[in-house]
């Protein structure tokens, strides 16, 4: 099977080039490269020494003989996805190709409308190009779990059964999204939706929660093929933060009260989600959408444990509570449904002492690297006191 992974330069699409392709796939990735380019412009860096996309590949050439062609362009610009498709002839599409952060979609009104221009038109593109020349192709998209908020009900896996006023309809999810981010993943969701009942197209829109870890059997085999490992305070996530925080004993950064609570995963289980996802594909008409994850952790409770398993290890490591940049409930219900990958044969790496050791080990080896300015929160959901 030939899979096209959009974004294949980033932290999830590497991992899952290299997998698919070790795995036996035609492996080609299409990235524009802008992520590096924006690190450039934010002042921040990856954790990790990322080499260029075209050394990266080739080292993974010369250590498996396995080749995985380029594809170096916008997919916001239609003629250039088309001529990238009809030369690849993917059987599968894995588009990982937005901007993934949602503190730097809040950063201005530019960062805004660059975040939901760059991922809406990118994916009704991809949905265009589908109908006009891959109609059988199947696309596999990177959603998020941060498109349903969290509502004071169980959220399920991208449908809900409602019964009012004596009838019965089973019906998109309702969406409550917190960042210009969420709402561009929101409206995604919305255009496959449309697309797919309306031109017979297959799609499987994978809500993902928050990953985890850096290594994979394939990024561990060389320093070449390291993935990104991002710490700052646009980029990084929890967890991966938290380890980089204690490894330089800084307080971890808690937002507010802490009870924020999320779905985790680890990156060994998103690339596998995506096989089990591409070898099982939607039937024609039909979007499915799989909540992406493995457990649910508070955030305060991830940084407990992290601040237990770096004591362990000699640390000195303090937990802190920062103001919370973000307008988000610190304390609420939250219960998410995940039984669909699971039922299709998912095998969860959950998350022990022994994988926050792992990490913190391997936050350590490039601590270094740490820019302790780039930490802490810079952007803020609310309109400062004093601003126009």
């Amino acid at each position: 099977m030939r899979v096209l992974v959009i974004g294949g330069d980033g932290y999830c699409g590497w991992a899952t080039a290299l997998y698919l392709s070790n795995k036996g796939y035609d492996v080609a990735i299409l990235d524009n490269l802008v992520r590096r380019h924006w690190d450039l412009q934010l002042g921040v860096d990856t954790l990790t020494p990322i080499a260029p996309i075209q050394q990266r590949l080739q080292r993974w050439k010369d250590l498996t003989g396995k080749t995985i062609d380029l594809f170096v362009g916008d997919i916001n610009h239609y003629d250039f996805l088309i001529d990238a498709l009809q030369k690849f002839q993917p059987d599968s599409i894995v588009h990982f190709g937005e901007q993934r952060s949602a503190p730097f979609s809040m950063i201005d009104r530019e960062h805004a409308v660059l975040t939901q221009v760059n991922n809406v038109v990118g994916t009704l593109n991809i949905l265009y190009a589908m109908r006009e020349h891959f109609p059988e192709c199947h696309l596999v998209k990177l959603g998020t779990m941060g498109e349903y908020g969290t509502p004071n009900i169980d959220i399920e896996e991208g449908y809900i059964t409602i019964e009012h006023n004596g009838r019965k309809d089973t019906l998109p999810y309702p969406k409550q999204p917190g960042s210009f981010y969420h709402l561009s993943k929101v409206h995604d969701s919305h255009n496959i939706y449309f697309a797919c009942k309306i031109w017979g197209l297959r799609a499987t829109d994978l809500h993902q929660g928050v990953v985890y870890g850096v290594l994979t059997e394939e990024t561990g085999m060389d320093e070449m093929l390291i993935n990104r490992l991002d710490y700052d305070g646009v980029f990084g996530t929890a967890l991966n933060r938290f380890c980089i925080q204690a490894a330089i004993e800084h307080p971890l950064t808690v937002y507010g009260k802490g009870g924020q609570t999320r779905g985790f995963l680890d990156i060994r289980d998103t690339v596998r989600c995506i096989e089990l996802a591409i070898a099982h594909p939607a039937e024609a008409g039909q979007l499915r959408v799989f909540n992406q994850f493995t457990e649910m952790f508070g955030v305060r409770d991830l940084a407990m444990m992290v601040k237990q398993a770096a004591t362990g290890m000699g640390l000195d490591v303090e937990i802190g509570q920062f103001d919370n940049p973000r307008v988000e409930l610190e304390d609420h219900y939250f219960n998410a449904k995940n039984t669909k990958l699971l039922d299709l044969g998912l095998d969860p790496h959950y998350l022990s002492d022994s994988l926050i050791d792992s990490l913190l080990n391997f936050a350590i080896k490039y601590k270094h690297r740490v820019d302790k300015t780039q930490i802490l929160p810079k952007v803020s959901w609310r309109r400062e006191v004093g601003t126009k």
